[in-house]
């Protein structure tokens, strides 16, 4: 508390204690700064550690679920097995000694892998099922390797973690629903049960313990099946957390693209001197090439065919944009025709790549431009020769 003058009278002022105050940056985002979506090498890291996307709710669900299962079929032959044992040991309560007889211990074992295997097995079948589903076959060793760095604890980030995140949140949400399903179906079994439950007292023993085991495998049986549904926004939840955990700086993701995949420097570089490679190549082919078919702007595809090694013409250039201006510019400056054909150039461009023919559904579109490149050359030789003849006149 704290005193405040004013000019006729003081005002005292309650002041928060700051052993009592919670810093906002508790409720940051935990991924400040990290961008960049993971890579496949940063997942596949993460991957060999151990740290992988799964819910612990499918695996406690089916490990619930199973063995429920598992007692209620097998109910019969565990009780009998329970009867048989007890029979057993209660008529040689006075012939056997524990204390000498050793046999006692391997008959109770007997008794007791007959009774709890088939539960077990079916445990352990189900947490490996569980895992399977969510992560595939993943075998590592590395989360068992001791941190050393873990020994003093951080509190700050401890309640942060656990308190102030939204995984605490969600997982708090979680908590609430389960408490309810398994209330529910406690609450719905029992109350559509009470009568018989009250008249416990008036049936035979097997009659009473075989109720009571009924509704309980029911209990079990269906707070299993509910608890598996809850897991699947469950797992959806821990997906998209393993994801944002994973992201990247961009300090990080261009260390990585360094180390992996080269510096980007030298791939820019690399990719500039293979544009300028192909560049050359596309202006010899297109040098060459017999036609080039336009969209007439964004594509363009340049044909070659030689009779006597080919069978159909072949796609000597293409190009998009850029590209495609400069083949029409090569084409014009060689004196190679250029037809406009939008539907054949795009068909083209996207059915076949440079070095391949002319797939046979469009050969005779192009055949029909061969025709026109004919009558083009045709024009253009009519022309020569008459521009010939006219320089022969005028020197004569």
């Amino acid at each position: 508390m704290i005193a405040e003058e004013k000019p006729d009278r003081v005002v005292w002022k309650l002041q928060p204690s700051a052993a009592y105050m919670i810093d906002l940056q508790w409720f940051a985002a935990e991924d400040e700064g990290r961008t960049f979506e993971p890579t496949d090498t940063t997942i596949r890291r993460a991957r060999e550690e151990g740290r992988v996307a799964k819910s612990q709710e499918l695996i406690g669900a089916l490990v619930l679920l199973f063995p429920a299962l598992m007692i209620f079929f097998m109910a019969p032959f565990m009780i009998k097995t329970c009867v048989e044992m007890l029979r057993f040991f209660f008529s040689r309560s006075t012939e056997l000694d524990p204390v000498e007889d050793a046999a006692i211990i391997g008959i109770f074992f007997h008794y007791f892998v007959r009774l709890a295997m088939p539960v077990l097995a079916a445990a352990i079948a189900a947490a490996l099922l569980s895992n399977l589903i969510q992560v595939g076959f993943l075998f590592t060793t590395k989360p068992l390797v001791p941190d050393f760095t873990r020994i003093l604890p951080r509190f700050g980030q401890y309640f942060k973690r656990t308190l102030f995140s939204i995984d605490a949140i969600f997982n708090f949400i979680k908590s609430i629903f389960k408490m309810g399903i398994i209330g529910g179906v406690a609450f719905f079994i029992i109350y559509s049960n009470w009568e018989r439950l009250a008249r416990l007292q008036t049936v035979e023993l097997w009659n009473a313990v075989g109720l009571v085991a009924s509704l309980a495998a029911r209990m079990m049986i269906i707070s299993a099946l509910l608890l598996l549904l809850l897991s699947i926004p469950d797992y959806l939840f821990q997906r998209y957390r393993y994801r944002q955990n994973l992201k990247m700086s961009r300090q990080a993701f261009m260390e990585e693209l360094k180390s992996y995949e080269g510096d980007p420097e030298v791939q820019a570089q690399i990719m500039r001197r293979y544009r300028a490679m192909l560049s050359n190549t596309m202006i010899r082919n297109v040098h060459d090439a017999d036609v080039v078919i336009t969209n007439p702007t964004h594509f363009a595809v340049a044909l070659e065919y030689h009779a006597e090694r080919m069978d159909y013409p072949m796609i000597s250039a293409k190009g998009e944009d850029d590209q495609a201006l400069l083949i029409r510019r090569i084409a014009r400056d060689n004196g190679v025709p250029v037809v406009e054909e939008p539907p054949l150039a795009r068909a083209l461009y996207a059915g076949a790549e440079v070095g391949d023919t002319v797939p046979n559904r469009y050969i005779s579109l192009v055949a029909k431009v061969y025709l026109m490149v004919q009558g083009i050359n045709e024009k253009r030789r009519r022309a020569d020769n008459a521009g010939i003849n006219r320089e022969e006149m005028n020197n004569g």
